[in-house]
């Protein structure tokens, strides 16, 4: 978001911070004078909000709605011009007393220094594709979570999102890579590599930079497959002190509910089916389930309070978050605290800098308890139902297996969690001369998690035999029993687990210019530990009463209860990485651009044949603006063409023994009286198990056009991975444990993205309109399913459970398709019966279709494009920012609506709105999952709207003071008839929508910027 006034307020205070401290001498004669002047832009309308500065001084000014600007300054001062997309400008004063300055704009931010791995570079020089966001651009309002501020504002970076405080958004880059692993981006936090979002609070993020081709990513080596996202956090600055408040608060409404029968509708349908209510069931209520489980409003509230600084040789910036945000369902809560420091001192003649970053963040989630199974009783239950009987005790039916009140599972047990998160680094920059400079970075993490779980006395009133998590879908995921986990007179389960990483970076830079000819290279090594699993896990049950929770597990009495079993674990293990890297930029005239790396990593997660890996890449770029054929031209103010190949890896999702035999208990036997384990091979050793390669080509053009009124850039890619790790299930007679990790298969990614940047009105009168919109259009392919134990095309999976629906599977792994593909029965109507027909394999209609056998290619769950589209307009103290997201050629299968349509259960269980007098209770496959339950999953969201004003004040204590307004996802424009049309994309079951949609809110907050 480009605002025209915020950034008056914000260059100026940045320039006094600057200045204010400095003992740079000032080559300056004679007595001050008042210097005038007016700034236009290259079609010579007036610029507003300018700063104009004196340089190495604390004195500062801005220009006025006509561009007009007044300072006092000295012959020899240098007047400094400054704002945000725009080239800055100096000019020493002479004799004149009016300078007028004509500003160039630079919205394609081609002068942008942007963060590369291990070092920076000019954006101008860049041969790779790398998108980068500043605090100004990034999503507004109530959010927690670093992917959600990039969500819709990176071409190619497709990320999804519900409405728990509780779960991070799924992101995935230029489509799906691989089938193991959700394929989340690597993170690196001021140079740490592979350091936690959760540490970063958005308040104090200065710039973050998405590098999506693999010239950019190479230098990662075998953690880069899926992209890197480079986060910067502010620094302290020369100058004095700076104090700055942020804050909001604000309330959450659902913004979509399930569109379920209430009592009226579905007595209705029963009486059109000549059915009636059970006693026990009918009750004479009109409940809304979903109320019951829902808050009428969620409060959410955020403060942030940072300190920054510095002198000649040094600066600091220290900061202190606490966000708290409720869950519009009961129960469910978000907390996060966290404290930042920074450090730089420059020592020994400023040729050698120290720079410690230290941050600790303590989250506490409040979660729904088996959030999943409550939102499907949510569904299930009948209107003419209460939740609470006239007694006031809760309302159930144990009569009807599987039939449990979702608001009696959410108040009779607790889940939750607490994470404390600590990062430092220290990083010693020197340099040697000769555009030579070396650097250090230590850096130490730690991890510590506290999950606790407790099911009081209650829960023992439901039937282990028919209660059923209902998971995630998944790959080979079905149902999961949770059986005596829920024990007697209560149940407490608690887990505490660290993961701790040391990191060691060491490498020399060089950046040199021999007339034409510029070299900057790298070269360096890489160490890193990382320790997972160090901890312990247990369970007790029959505890005394429920007021103990889970806060004293040995006051149980488990060994009372002959058929419960104490659940113990524990453990740890340990990754090593090593790697040697190096890269070098070649630049000739600035004009032809040469990038390489390579890096060679060593990894003890794979088999001892293939524990080093290499991953080279190379870009080239010509930037065409620069030749002299384009000088005597003003439509083109910049062109750059470029290519780039390369070669990542992926070691996510595998652990430290997948590549070794392991053992494990594999039952018991009978031992002189005693039951004992017996241990045996539970998966077989793989010592040519590797890493997946991600090969990526690139090709880009960056153009600004109109000295900078319109800009953007184009890029078409491909992206093939093969080698992709997967555990398979084989034949114990061929591998000991009959499962072994290997790699085999591969999978294409092709596509196109652009973005423009365009500011289509300037006026004289100040009103400013910027304008961004980028496109992102990707196909995927699964190119390849052999793999070394077998040959198969093809693998159908996605298992959700259903009423009469045993073995019915959603999706197919198929040579040809893409992931998410889904495969199903084809719905062709009811018949005159009114029973519901479907086409067999042979093309010929039936009542009884077979599993697996009549299933049809229906649909794809991926989108075919992506749009974001961001406006900002300034006037004035005001400014107004709003944003549009919209995704389109996505399919999704609607799971929750084809299980509300199961009429053959309609007494006893609730209905989707779409049910209708024609849809039978005698047809028992009206429910059947098929073309029938797929939903186009398009839609366009206003995604962020921000109305914001600016208050001038001559306070000497307040700089500046910003007061605004946000919304978020305020309209929704869309066919899809469940909650959401915003279902998971990430993992290798996208577009499933299956009773599992925590939902999604709109919400409005005011919130407040105060500089001291």
């Amino acid at each position: 978001m480009k605002i025209q006034n915020i950034v008056q307020y914000c260059c100026l205070l940045l320039a006094m911070v600057l200045l204010s401290v400095s003992t740079v001498p000032v080559l300056a004669q004679g007595n001050p004078r008042q210097i005038t002047g007016r700034i236009t832009d290259a079609a010579g309308a007036p610029l507003a909000g300018i700063t104009v500065s004196l340089k190495n001084s604390a004195s500062a000014t801005v220009t006025n709605a006509d561009g007009n600007y007044a300072i006092q300054a000295k012959t020899g001062d240098v007047l400094v011009f400054t704002m945000v997309g725009y080239a800055e400008k100096e000019v020493v004063v002479q004799s004149a007393g009016s300078y007028n300055i004509e500003m160039v704009s630079v919205a394609n931010q081609l002068n942008d220094v942007v963060v590369v791995g291990y070092g920076k570079a000019s954006r101008k020089n860049l041969s790779s594709a790398i998108t980068t966001l500043k605090p100004e651009e990034m999503n507004q309002g109530a959010i927690t979570d670093v992917g959600r501020l990039l969500q819709g504002k990176v071409a190619g970076l497709n990320i999804s999102s519900n409405g728990d405080p509780n779960r991070t958004a799924a992101i995935v880059l230029r489509g799906v890579s691989t089938i193991n692993s959700p394929g989340g981006p690597f993170y690196v936090i001021d140079g740490v590599p592979g350091a936690d979002i959760s540490l970063v609070a958005p308040d104090d993020i200065a710039s973050i930079d998405v590098l999506k081709d693999a010239a950019a990513t190479a230098i990662y080596g075998n953690r880069a497959a899926a992209g890197v996202i480079m986060i910067t956090t502010k620094k302290g600055r020369k100058g004095q002190t700076q104090v700055v408040y942020n804050g909001f608060a604000g309330m959450e409404k659902v913004s979509s509910r399930l569109n379920l029968m209430d009592a009226t509708q579905h007595r209705a349908y029963l009486a059109s089916q000549g059915l009636s209510y059970s006693p026990n069931d009918d009750k004479g209520a009109n409940t809304n389930w979903q109320d019951a489980v829902m808050r009428s409003s969620a409060f959410t509230h955020n403060h942030n309070l940072s300190f920054s600084g510095g002198g000649d040789h040094g600066s600091y910036a220290a900061s202190v978050n606490f966000v708290q945000k409720e869950g519009i369902m009961i129960r469910s809560k978000f907390e996060r605290i966290i404290a930042r420091l920074s450090l730089e001192q420059m020592a020994l003649n400023d040729k050698v800098k120290f720079s410690l970053n230290v941050a600790n963040s303590r989250t506490t989630s409040d979660k729904v308890p088996i959030v999943n199974t409550v939102l499907e009783q949510v569904s299930n239950h009948l209107s003419v139902s209460p939740v609470f009987n006239t007694d006031g005790s809760w309302f159930e039916n144990f009569n009807t297996p599987g039939y449990y009140n979702p608001r009696g599972l959410i108040d009779n047990a607790l889940d939750d969690e607490i994470r404390n998160n600590i990062i430092a680094s220290l990083n010693t920059e020197v340099k040697l001369g000769y555009g030579l400079t070396y650097n250090l970075l230590m850096s130490y993490q730690s991890l510590n998690s506290q999950q606790s779980q407790f099911y009081s006395s209650y829960y023992g009133n439901y039937s282990a035999g028919n209660f059923y998590t209902n998971p995630d879908p998944g790959l080979g995921v079905g149902t999961t029993l949770v059986g005596n986990l829920f024990g007697v007179n209560g149940a407490a389960y608690k887990r505490n687990y660290e993961t701790r990483q040391k990191n060691l970076e060491t490498f020399l830079g060089w950046d040199k210019r021999f007339g034409d000819h510029s070299l900057n290279a790298v070269v360096g090594f890489s160490w890193l530990s990382t320790v997972a699993g160090d901890g312990i896990e247990s369970s007790s049950t029959n505890f005394p009463t429920d007021f103990i929770g889970y806060n004293n597990l040995s006051l149980g009495n488990p060994y009372a209860i002959s058929n419960y079993r104490i659940q113990l674990a524990g453990g740890s293990a340990e990754k090593r990485l090593i790697s040697d890297f190096a890269r070098v930029n070649y630049n000739y005239k600035d004009k032809y651009l040469l990038q390489g790396s390579i890096r060679r990593d060593g990894s003890s997660v794979f088999g001892e044949n293939y524990q080093w890996g290499y991953f080279p890449s190379v870009g080239v770029a010509w930037r065409i603006g620069n030749e002299n054929f384009m000088q005597n031209q003003t439509t083109v103010s910049d062109l750059k063409l470029r290519a780039s190949y390369g070669v990542t890896g992926n070691s996510e999702g595998i652990g430290p023994f997948n590549a070794k035999l392991v053992y494990g208990i594999t039952g018991t036997y009978y031992n002189n009286g005693v039951q004992d384990n017996s241990y045996g091979p539970i998966q077989g050793s793989n010592p040519d198990l590797r890493w997946e390669r991600t090969s990526t080509a690139n090709i880009g053009l960056d153009f600004s056009l109109f000295k900078g009124a319109l800009s953007g850039s184009l890029d078409v890619y491909q992206k093939d991975t093969k080698d992709m790790l997967f555990r398979y299930a084989v034949s114990p007679a061929l591998v000991p444990g009959g499962a072994i990790w290997a790699n085999g298969g591969s999978i294409s990614n092709k596509g196109i993205e652009l973005v423009l940047n365009a500011t289509p009105v300037r006026t004289r009168g100040g009103f400013v309109w910027n304008t961004t919109v980028n496109l992102a259009s990707n196909k995927n392919e699964i190119t390849s399913l052999k793999n070394p134990y077998g040959n198969g095309d093809s693998i159908q999976y996605v298992n959700p459970r259903g009423s009469g629906q045993t073995g019915a599977t959603l999706q197919i792994l198929k040579v040809g398709k893409p992931i998410g593909q889904f495969f199903s029965f084809d719905y062709q109507g009811k018949n005159s019966s009114g029973l519901s027909t479907f086409l067999k394999k042979d093309k010929t209609i039936t009542t009884a279709p077979l599993n697996g056998t009549d299933y049809f290619y229906v649909g794809d769950a991926q989108p075919s494009l992506l749009v974001g589209w961001n406006n900002s307009f300034s006037y004035g103290n005001f400014d107004f920012n709003f944003f549009f997201r919209g995704v389109f050629g996505s399919q999704i299968f609607n799971v929750t609506r084809a299980n509300l349509s199961y009429t053959p259960n309609a007494a006893t269980n609730n209905l989707h709105t779409m049910v209708t007098s024609d849809d039978k209770v005698s047809d028992a496959r009206n429910s059947f999952y098929s073309t029938r339950y797929i939903e186009s999953g398009n839609y366009v969201r206003l995604d962020n709207a921000t109305l914001g004003y600016n208050w001038k004040t001559n306070s000497k204590y307040v700089k500046r003071m910003r007061f605004y307004i946000t919304t978020e996802n305020l309209m929704t424009i869309t066919n899809y008839t469940g909650i959401d049309p915003e279902i998971n994309q990430g993992g290798v079951a996208p577009g499933v929508d299956n009773n599992n949609f925590y939902p999604k809110t709109t919400v409005f907050i005011f919130g407040i910027n105060v500089s001291l």
